[in-house]
């Protein structure tokens, strides 16, 4: 006895995988993606006042380093410490 599969002639499970999966990447193609920066981050990226005078301080103590120009004073830095480590 000869079984003829007349249901399943044009059925391609792989062919029908295939056809979905190149949909998806279609679609995925089409959106595109965005970012905005809210306000308060674009204040934040803005480089503030304090951080300009505490660069400019630092660069003027590296200057004093390097020219053998700078007088540390201990005592005041172990009183800053002993305040700062009090509180």
């Amino acid at each position: 006895m000869k079984i003829n599969n007349v249901g399943m002639t044009g059925v391609n499970p792989y062919n029908l995988q295939a056809n979905k999966t190149g949909n998806i990447k279609e679609s995925k193609v089409k959106s595109s993606d965005k970012v905005e920066i809210s306000s308060a981050a674009k204040e934040m990226q803005q480089s503030s006042p304090i951080l300009a005078a505490r660069q400019a301080r630092v660069d003027e103590l590296k200057i004093q380093v390097e020219k053998g120009n700078y007088k540390l004073n201990a005592q005041a830095t172990a009183k800053g410490l002993i305040d700062f480590y009090r509180k």
